[in-house]
């Protein structure tokens, strides 16, 4: 079936974590893809205003914050599901009972209520500023807010998921995990599938994390980067070489795109 869409992770996938850069094969051939017609689709558990380092990728549209917010390159929105207060304040009561940092993954930045070594090693890890330390009640009551970060291990993650049954858990690293609206990258693929007129099994779909693998498993053709884990690879129709070594131009040569 003839690939109309390609969906790309950005963290590990299209950016390197050694150089912080998208190595030049990758945005010479999604430049060629875009030219022959094929969709590029960003598929994100960063918020759409948190891309500058993608210029330089003709991409179409941000399946962002996990699929909880979904819009076109020019900001159209297409859906977008908030963390109700409610929920907010559950995830919030057990930060404190359980002691790690929360923050707030939002249009304007990322807010934490207070900084440990797990977060600095998690802005390092991705080149990014140490999130600023706000009163984060009040935050949240002045923004929408589609994704929460729980700065904490997966033994206390399936702790406390058990106790917020309206909201989704996704993780790509052991620092943090996100937690969102009952929704992940497969079900925002769909909107955008349904958005932009093609079907999911007219798709491809990359990635190298935990949060990638529902995408993985909906999309017509699954990618899993080298770098990712045997857990991610055994859900991918195909395992690629990793970001530095031409991964992503590898694997569009491999099935013919480019």
């Amino acid at each position: 079936m003839k690939t109309k869409a390609i969906f790309l992770d950005v963290d590990g996938t299209l950016i390197s974590f050694k150089t912080h850069k998208i190595p030049q094969t990758t945005i010479d051939a999604l430049n060629q893809v875009h030219n022959n017609g094929i969709k590029i689709i960003i598929a994100t558990g960063r918020v759409a205003t948190d891309l500058g380092e993608l210029d330089a990728i003709p991409y179409d549209a941000v399946v962002s914050l996990n699929g909880s917010h979904c819009l076109l390159r020019d900001g159209t929105e297409i859906t977008s599901r908030q963390i109700s207060h409610e929920d907010f304040r559950i995830v919030r009561n057990l930060a404190e009972k359980y002691g790690f940092p929360l923050a707030l993954e939002v249009d304007k930045g990322i807010f934490v209520n207070y900084v440990n070594d797990t977060v600095i090693a998690l802005s390092e890890l991705t080149n990014h500023p140490i999130p600023l330390v706000v009163d984060i009640d009040k935050e949240f009551n002045a923004c929408k807010c589609r994704q929460l970060c729980i700065y904490c291990g997966e033994d206390v993650e399936k702790e406390i998921m058990t106790q917020l049954p309206n909201l989704t858990v996704s993780r790509w690293n052991p620092y943090f995990a996100d937690v969102n609206a009952d929704t992940n990258k497969a079900s925002g693929m769909a909107d955008m599938a349904d958005y932009l007129g093609f079907s999911l099994d007219e798709s491809m779909a990359f990635g190298d994390g935990g949060n990638d693998i529902p995408m993985l498993r909906v999309a017509g053709t699954g990618i899993a980067m080298g770098g990712a884990s045997d857990l991610i690879k055994n859900y991918a129709d195909y395992v690629t070489d990793d970001v530095d070594e031409d991964g992503i131009y590898n694997a569009l040569a491999h099935f013919g795109i480019i």
